[in-house]
């Protein structure tokens, strides 16, 4: 009996289970989540793009600093939805997951111990928060080689100082290609029913 309950124990502290609270979303809320993520990744890989080509790894840290703020508030205000990016290792500590996003990306990191892939890890649920139906979307961003610069092992130590001067908490170093570096996150407050 203590066999089957050591058993029993262990294997409910591997399980995902979906809390109780939490319901599947529409196809179309999903649907638009996706589009919302492409269309932010999208300018964001754009901006950072340009900013390579015109000004290298310094041009990039001047993108994430000022612009990709500026596009997810842009794209939040357009769509009313919120957009943003958040990170286990976050290098700007106001983009620190709040508990929901920590439980997704670490549930996203196990899976990745499994073999899974970054780039193939969404989550999509309507969970209650505060009395209120919210639309929770998280895609996980995974570590390409251009990120490797300024987010892998071997960062240029004059670039390290300007990032530790943009951001004096940083944590977002020491990736690896493929890795996830972090994840967009998207919320829908849904109306009452």
């Amino acid at each position: 009996m203590e066999t089957l309950m050591r058993i029993w124990i262990a294997a409910a502290t591997l399980a995902v289970v979906a809390p109780a609270w939490a319901e599947a979303p529409s196809p179309e809320l999903k649907a638009k989540a996706v589009e919302l993520v492409q269309a932010y990744g999208g300018k964001l890989k754009a901006a950072l793009g340009s900013a390579i080509e015109t000004g290298g790894a310094e041009g990039a840290l001047e993108v994430c600093n000022k612009q990709a703020p500026v596009i997810a508030a842009e794209i939040s205000g357009d769509s009313g939805w919120s957009v943003a990016r958040t990170s286990l290792k976050p290098r700007n500590a106001a983009s620190a997951p709040d508990a929901y996003e920590r439980k997704i990306m670490e549930s996203f990191v196990a899976r990745i111990a499994k073999g899974e892939k970054a780039a193939d890890l969404a989550s999509a649920e309507v969970v209650d928060e505060n009395g209120q139906k919210v639309f929770r979307f998280v895609k996980a961003i995974p570590t390409g080689e251009v990120c490797l610069t300024c987010h892998g092992e071997n960062v240029a130590p004059e670039l390290q100082q300007k990032i530790k001067a943009l951001y004096p908490q940083d944590q977002a170093l020491g990736f690896r290609e493929g890795d996830m570096r972090g994840a967009f996150t998207l919320k829908k407050t849904l109306a009452a029913q």
